[in-house]
C-alpha cells in the first residue's frame, strides 16, 4: 500500500504535486444515479481556494475541476469517477534556493529520508496543495450524505489563543477566519497583524459537527467510527492531534460527570461527541483538530542541507500565515469521506 488512498468501500485516490501540471483524484465505489456536477465541487472548491484571505497565499489559483469520467447527464454512473484540478499560477523558480536544503517543520528531510528523492518545489506531494483533491472528493460524498439528510458544519474555534465562544453558523464564510463569533474575529485579525509583523505564523483549532447521522456506523473492533474520524484528520498534513466529544477533558471528570445520561428523548448530553463503543449513538458528532502553525516562515532559521552540513535559512516564496481558515473545508471534507465510506459498508451487513 502506497498510502495514497482512503476508504475501504468508498475509496479515494488523490494524486498530483504542488508544482506539476496537475492533481486531482479517483473515486471508486461512489453509488449510481447521484447527481453530480462541476459546479458542485466547484463551490467547496471556492472555500479553500489560495490568495483568497487577507493573511493568506499569494497564490492564486482559480481551482476549477473538470469531470473526466464517472458521470453521464448529471449523474453518476457507479463506474470510477475522474477528477482533475490544473495548476494555473506556478512559480517554480521560487525554490530552487531549496533544492539541496532542508525546510524545517516541513516533510522535506522525511521524504529523502524514505524515497531518497524529493520535489523541492512547494514540497511537491506533501504541499497542502494536494488537499484541493480531498476537498473535491468530499464534495461528491456529501452526495451519498445528501441522501441520509447527513449535515457536517466546521468552523475555527480557536486562532493564535483567541477562542470562539459563540456557533453563529451564518456568519462563519462571512469573515477572513471561518469563525462562528462575530465577536472573536476584531482579536483574531489583530493577531494576524501582529504575527505578520514578527515573519512567523499561527495554528488553531477547527471544530466539525455532524447534524442527522444515525445511530450504528463503525466497526468493532479496530475501526471503530471514532478511530477512523481520528485517522481521517490527522492524515491533513497541519494537523498534530485530534479529541472527539469531551476529549481531553474527560481526563480531569469524574465518571459521573462523563456519562452522558440516556432519556426516552435520547441522550441529556454529548461528552461522547456522538460515539459510544466506536458507534455512532445517534447523537451530533462533535470532533476538534489542533492545527499546527504554517512552517514556512519568514525568520531564520537552523538547519541542514542534504550532505548534512550545518545552514541557516530565510524562507522565501508565497506562503499563508496559517492554515486557517483553508484547512476548515479540507477536514469538513475528510469527515464527508469517512461517513460515506462507513454508509456504504453498513449497507453490507443489513
Amino acid at each position: 500500500m502506497a498510502g495514497n488512498t482512503f476508504g475501504k468501500i468508498f475509496r479515494v485516490t488523490t494524486w498530483g504535486e504542488s508544482h506539476g501540471p496537475a492533481l486531482g483524484a479517483v473515486i471508486d465505489g461512489c453509488p449510481p444515479l447521484l447527481p453530480l456536477s462541476a459546479a458542485d465541487i466547484d463551490a467547496a472548491l471556492a472555500r479553500r481556494r489560495p490568495g483568497v484571505q487577507p493573511h493568506a497565499t499569494a497564490r492564486r489559483e482559480p481551482d476549477r475541476v473538470e469531470i473526466l469520467a464517472g458521470v453521464f447527464e448529471g449523474r453518476t454512473t457507479g463506474t470510477p469517477i475522474s477528477l482533475i484540478i490544473y495548476n494555473r499560477d506556478v512559480r517554480s523558480q521560487d525554490y530552487e534556493h531549496l533544492r539541496e536544503t532542508f525546510r524545517p517543520g516541513h516533510g522535506d528531510f522525511t521524504y529523502q529520508a524514505k524515497y531518497g528523492i524529493r520535489d523541492h518545489r512547494g514540497g511537491g506531494r506533501a504541499s497542502a496543495r494536494e488537499t484541493a483533491a480531498r476537498v473535491a472528493a468530499g464534495a461528491v460524498a456529501q452526495k451519498v450524505l445528501d441522501q441520509h439528510n447527513i449535515y457536517i458544519v466546521a468552523f475555527t474555534r480557536e486562532f493564535g489563543g483567541v477562542r470562539a465562544q459563540r456557533l453563529e453558523e451564518a456568519f462563519i464564510w462571512d469573515n477572513p477566519f471561518a469563525c462562528p463569533d462575530p465577536d472573536a474575529v476584531p482579536a483574531m485579525a489583530a493577531r494576524v497583524e501582529e504575527v505578520k509583523a514578527q515573519g512567523d505564523s499561527v495554528g488553531g483549532i477547527v471544530e466539525v459537527q455532524v447534524k442527522g447521522c444515525p445511530a450504528g456506523l463503525g466497526e468493532p473492533v479496530f475501526d471503530k467510527l471514532d478511530a477512523a474520524l481520528a485517522q481521517a484528520l490527522m492524515s491533513v498534513g497541519a494537523i498534530k492531534g485530534v479529541e472527539i466529544g469531551a476529549g481531553f477533558a474527560a481526563a480531569r471528570l469524574l465518571g459521573s460527570e462523563n456519562n452522558d445520561p440516556i432519556r426516552p428523548e435520547g441522550f441529556a448530553s454529548n461528552q461522547a461527541g456522538g460515539i459510544l463503543a466506536g458507534i455512532s449513538n445517534g447523537d451530533d458528532l462533535v470532533l476538534r483538530a489542533a492545527v499546527k502553525p504554517i512552517p514556512s516562515i519568514a525568520q531564520e532559521q537552523d538547519t541542514i542541507d542534504v550532505h548534512g552540513q550545518a545552514r541557516r535559512l530565510r524562507i522565501k516564496g508565497r506562503h499563508d500565515v496559517s492554515a486557517i481558515p483553508r484547512i476548515v473545508p479540507v477536514l469538513e471534507a475528510m469527515v464527508r469521506l469517512t461517513l460515506a465510506d462507513f454508509l456504504l459498508r453498513q449497507k453490507a451487513i443489513i
